[in-house]
């Protein structure tokens, strides 16, 4: 592939990095080259930034919106790491809430791919007889698209770098990162259970991982044995633990298509805040952000406050948290993308807890439709009994997507045997299905889109093509 002076588009760029592999495995255990020791090669880019790091089940890209939107409305400049994108890739990279040009994102594939290069020559008269050169080092696609993000990020000094986990946490490729100001932990549940382990304590073991020495954690206490092992870790270290629970946020009620929520606040009592969203499970999430941002400027005034926590210098002031919250847009959960058209990115089995709880709250009267894909990877049987059982729904389409992990029509078929098959239309292709549900909704009807992120952006990129 062509980096450095060789002339490559935005799109030449993109189409090599999906083709890169989404896993690599070291082949010689001896070989001591991994990450760490690329990004020194890179200058280590990440020596200046002043990182969160977010890790978690579900949540946590909004967690990220979130916090730095407040940061931003507080006047601080941040930068945004987060996966995946639903349709532009560019997506994953944010400086204050603004994706990347096409022209940054190429200046730092070409560097990343320049050092690569670099890294792999081999000067034959270094090599001592009978010496074989060391195995090519190789980047998967996660890992170098983090390297991206780290050059891009240090290009642009922001006065806090907010990074979101890839998958897990100990062994994610963001990890590799030290200068860590504050972790957060988002809502843990079980998701990608073949490779972080079967129960929620497993799946925390691996999330605290982010955890390092003195550093403080803010996590969601949902799960009594999540939260166990993240308070285990986090007292090893040394940590301070601030927990964020339903017993600090009040549900207000729903204005049209907002949500009004009061939330206890470490320095400033209850705070009233407003959402604009029709999703109560982001009530949780705007509460992590919350607390994080105020950790984050946690100072001990011993003359004034008797030794009391309180709001240090240059913390967010109420007003700023809260336009902060309101004027959050996160793409992709429970947006409106046409008038009583929803997508949502609920993949895993709690999410989709979290959706339906959305969707019976709603206060439609028209009747609803749902489209529904699901990776084959994730707990199908479950999700899929969710969304059928729930009564909430007169007609429900399911389809294939375009990505190789969706559940295939085959299985699906096997899935669906147990129900009346009078409910359920399949099909092949997504735009298809979205267009003909769409077509055939009453007025007042409400269309939800959930299942799979996947699903979600290949019905973005349809509306951003076509007129609807």
């Amino acid at each position: 592939m062509r980096f450095g002076n060789d002339m490559i588009t935005f799109e030449e760029a993109v189409a090599y990095l999906k083709d890169m592999p989404r896993f690599t495995v070291k082949k010689n255990p001896a070989d001591s080259r991994d990450l760490k020791w690329f990004l020194k090669k890179l200058g280590n880019p990440e020596k200046d930034l002043r990182i969160i790091h977010v890790a978690g089940t579900n949540g946590k890209g909004s967690v990220c919106a979130y916090m730095s939107s407040i940061l931003q409305e507080a006047g601080y400049r941040t930068a945004v790491f987060t996966s995946p994108h639903l349709v532009d890739m560019r997506e994953r990279f944010a400086v204050n809430g603004k994706m990347i040009s096409e022209e940054a994102f190429l200046q730092v594939y070409c560097a990343v791919g320049d050092a690569l290069q670099e890294a792999n020559s081999v000067n034959p008269g270094v090599l001592l007889p009978g010496e074989e050169a060391a195995p090519e080092f190789v980047l998967n696609f996660y890992e170098y698209l983090f390297c991206m993000a780290l050059l891009c990020f240090a290009e642009e000094k922001p006065d806090y770098c907010i990074i979101e986990t890839g998958l897990g946490g100990r062994l994610d490729a963001t990890n590799y990162v030290d200068n860590k100001l504050l972790t957060v932990i988002t809502r843990i549940s079980l998701d990608h259970v073949q490779y972080l382990g079967d129960t929620t304590a497993k799946i925390a073991a691996e999330k605290a991982g982010i955890l390092r020495p003195g550093v403080p954690v803010v996590y969601l206490d949902g799960d009594a044995d999540a939260s166990a092992v993240i308070c285990r870790k986090a007292s090893e270290l040394g940590a301070p633990q601030i927990p964020v629970s339903k017993k600090d946020y009040t549900f207000l009620g729903f204005r049209k298509k907002y949500i009004d929520f009061s939330l206890r606040s470490e320095y400033y009592n209850y705070i009233s805040l407003t959402l604009h969203t029709i999703a109560r499970y982001q009530m949780e999430n705007a509460a992590l952000a919350v607390r994080a941002v105020e950790v984050l400027f946690r100072s001990t005034d011993t003359e004034e406050h008797g030794g009391r926590l309180c709001a240090g210098a240059g913390c967010p002031a109420v007003e700023e948290i809260r336009q902060g919250i309101l004027g959050c847009f996160w793409q992709g959960r429970m947006e409106e993308v046409l008038p009583e058209v929803y997508v949502d990115g609920a993949h895993n089995d709690d999410g989709i807890r979290a959706f339906l709880d959305t969707v019976e709250q709603d206060g439609c009267t028209e009747g609803r439709r749902l489209l529904f894909g699901v990776a084959a990877d994730k707990d199908c049987r479950h999700m899929i009994q969710r969304v059928i059982t729930s009564g909430l729904f007169e007609r429900i389409a399911f389809t294939h997507m375009r990505t190789a992990r969706s559940l295939s029509l085959e299985e699906l078929k096997g899935l669906l045997a147990a129900y009346p098959e009078d409910r359920f239309t399949m099909y092949t292709e997504a735009d298809a299905a979205f267009r003909e549900q769409l077509a055939g909704k009453a007025p007042g009807e409400r269309l939800y889109i959930a299942g799979s992120l996947y699903l979600v952006g290949e019905i973005k990129e349809s509306l951003d093509h076509d007129q609807f």
